[in-house]
């Protein structure tokens, strides 16, 4: 019974750890998609010498929403391991511990308690474990993991610095080149959304049924959202109108 209790607390910690590191990838994805969809955005931004930082930023935003994800997906006995939380829900001894563990956490002296915690752990456990299982070996996007998981891994070509106006690119992920210069086989973006939107669901679902927590991560999402918009409300590029170092065109002048 004290290793089921240390177990219990071990997965605990571990879905805390989850949570810390889902939020900072809501952070960095919610600022991201921006630079990457709003095409009024890329309209004040052009073609300019500004867009380079303003690509290093969004690429770099890109790159830490990736690592926070794949983090919580590791394998190493310091980390996140979903495979290892999977296992534990799935153990009979264990998930009755933790119903009792919650149940005893209400403070209330009902017989009835217990049962009442286990059919309403029971459906949101079956679905972190359907969840994880998509990514997992066999897994109906399992592709797309030990895709991320392989683009993580790769050690990036070396890069010419820019020493003219560049324009704002498309997607950050489908023209990448591996290690070799070749084009790479990436996950897309859409498998990254959806990816990204089913690691939030499994956090959600972990911190109810182990941390006995109510925490709509959607609504963190919206609020990164909604401050993302006013920043890069302000961005411009510096041949476009509202720059401070914005200039007309000689044509431009010689009309007025």
């Amino acid at each position: 019974m004290e290793n089921l209790r240390q177990e219990i607390e071990k997965i605990r910690n571990m879905v805390e750890t989850a949570r810390q590191e889902i939020e900072l990838a809501i952070m960095f994805h919610e600022t991201w998609r921006p630079t990457a969809y709003d095409a009024d955005l890329h309209s004040r931004i052009g073609t300019s010498y500004a867009t380079h930082t303003f690509q290093i930023i969004r690429l770099s935003l890109r790159r830490e929403l990736l690592l926070a994800l794949t983090r919580l997906w590791d394998t190493n006995t310091q980390a996140v391991r979903m495979s290892l939380i999977a296992d534990r829900l799935r153990d009979k001894n264990f998930f009755e511990a933790l119903v009792q563990f919650r149940a005893r956490r209400l403070g209330l002296s009902s017989v009835f308690v217990p049962d009442r915690m286990r059919e309403e752990l029971i459906p949101r456990r079956d679905q972190i474990l359907d969840l994880i299982g998509k990514y997992s070996a066999g897994g109906v996007a399992f592709d797309v993991l030990k895709k991320l998981k392989t683009l993580r891994h790769q050690h990036l070509a070396h890069r010419q610095l820019p020493d003219a106006p560049a324009a704002v690119a498309g997607s950050d992920t489908q023209a990448q080149k591996n290690v070799e210069g070749e084009s790479a086989v990436w996950a897309t973006d859409d498998e990254i959304e959806a990816f990204y939107q089913d690691n939030l669901e499994i956090i959600c679902l972990l911190l109810s049924v182990v941390n006995g927590m109510a925490y709509d991560l959607s609504e963190a999402a919206n609020v990164y959202k909604h401050h993302a918009k006013f920043f890069w409300a302000s961005a411009h590029g510096e041949r476009t109108e509202g720059h401070p170092d914005y200039r007309p065109p000689p044509s431009a002048l010689s009309r007025s």
